[in-house]
């Protein structure tokens, strides 16, 4: 797993909290998190700030006790609450893998790990943090292959290789997997299956913490970077929030301290990164709701789409985008299209004898109100186009929850997805209308 990928590295330096309008309800009385209390509590770990609740918009989360103050530290999770490497290679495990060739990854180490701890069941030392995980996920990489047709063009791609990554990684760990036979009765090709794998990759992927580490020679050069931070990862997305979350080396404690204050039973946020919609959809399967960060993304043969197929030069200016990176990252947002999908249209609409300026237009100089006007059209026209699909997909959605062919819990999150770029796309077609409509 790649640096910074992990959730607190999304705590990422991470934004600090702040709270949610919404008023949770206490879980704390639950029997799991009675049970994860006692467990944090023999570690060393008890929490005055917050309790588990249940809140409408972002369902399980953690809620504050008491008013939190403006760089208070809200939670101060002890090394020995924290899920690592050096938890797996200490375990029983730890001789097979460490002797395995070639080196396990971090990755893999930690998702052996946690297959084996939720097979163990009642006899694991770590029951009390398995029982308050999720029993399942809803990465890209967990539904219903009728509902991952439904993703916009750009997800579903890579969704499909978040699949086969996975896949690829659980295939060549096999014979790992073989190897640990001796520890257990049952077969460990009923233990080690797919869907365990899944959910342990998963679990990794959507609720690590990030903190940097050392290599450990028994692993391999992958960055070993993803820790598991019982209770801390509780803690929901808001993009609106701030934390700071590093691992203390003086208290050898994984600490969140905020940086903004937080009412009294409100839930506590923090942010896992600047993502938009899509990317928090792939990496932790979930889409909120009014995200500012939320866009669409046009894709090359979408940019051409409606662009004169006789323009000779169309080679020419795809290449000098290509070449000066104009090319990705081309959105449409809550605030209409951005400069540099405004900017490639620009290149792109040139006329033959203008054609030689486009450095200027790469640089933000006005070519031609020609040039201003045809690319605004082309703009607007693609918006229509992005507009229509996410009607007739949303439409789609609608009769596939009435056939019951797919499970709704994933139908609604991809209805989430798309009602929201609709907003998106509705709010930058008012945008580029209000454009066109100004004078030059």
């Amino acid at each position: 797993m790649k640096k910074g990928r992990g959730r607190t590295s999304r705590i990422r330096r991470r934004k600090v909290c702040r709270s949610s309008a919404s008023r949770g309800v206490n879980e704390s009385h639950k029997p799991e998190f009675i049970e994860l209390k006692k467990w944090l509590k023999d570690r060393k770990f008890e929490d005055t700030n917050l309790i588990p609740a249940y809140f409408p918009d972002t369902g399980r989360g953690l809620m504050s006790k008491t008013s939190l103050q403006e760089g208070q530290v809200i939670i101060s999770l002890p090394e020995s609450c924290l899920l690592t490497t050096d938890t797996v290679i200490r375990s029983y495990l730890g001789a097979y893998i460490a002797e395995w060739q070639p080196p396990a990854s971090p990755l893999l180490a930690l998702c052996t790990f946690l297959v084996a701890e939720r097979h163990a069941g009642d006899r694991s030392p770590w029951k009390p943090y398995l029982e308050v995980l999720p029993k399942a996920y809803t990465c890209p990489v967990c539904l219903e292959p009728e509902v991952v047709n439904l993703l916009p063009k750009r997800l579903k791609a890579k969704a499909s290789e978040q699949r086969s990554r996975v896949q690829v990684l659980f295939t060549s760990s096999r014979r790992l997997f073989s190897s640990l036979q001796p520890l257990f009765s049952e077969a460990v090709e009923s233990i080690f299956s797919y869907s365990a794998f899944l959910w342990a990759w998963c679990t990794v992927n959507t609720r690590a913490v990030y903190m940097k580490r050392g290599r450990r020679q028994c692993l391999s050069a992958e960055p070993d970077t993803c820790v598991l931070a019982p209770y801390l990862d509780l803690l929901n997305h808001s993009p609106d929030v701030q934390v700071k979350a590093a691992f203390n080396e003086e208290t050898r404690c994984y600490e969140i301290r905020t940086a903004a204050g937080c009412r009294q039973h409100e839930e506590v946020l923090i942010c896992y990164g600047s993502h938009d919609n899509q990317r928090l959809l792939l990496e932790y399967g979930f889409v909120p709701r009014r995200n500012p960060h939320a866009c669409v993304h046009v894709s090359q043969d979408v940019l051409v789409k409606y662009l004169p197929s006789t323009d000779k030069q169309m080679n020419k200016k795809i290449s000098i985008l290509k070449d000066h990176d104009f090319i990705e990252n081309l959105t449409f947002g809550w605030d209409g299209p951005s400069w540099r999908l405004l900017t490639a249209l620009k290149v792109l609409c040139l006329e033959a004898e203008e054609f030689p300026r486009w450095k200027k237009v790469l640089l933000g100089e006005i070519i031609s109100d020609t040039n201003e006007k045809t690319s605004l059209d082309i703009a607007q026209k693609i918006c229509h186009y992005f507009t229509e699909e996410a009607e007739a997909v949303l439409q789609k959605v609608c009769r596939m929850k009435d056939k019951e062919v797919a499970p709704t819990d994933q139908l609604t999150l991809v209805e989430t997805l798309w009602t929201e770029e609709l907003q998106v796309l509705r709010a930058s077609a008012q945008t580029l209308s209000d454009l066109r409509a100004a004078p030059l």
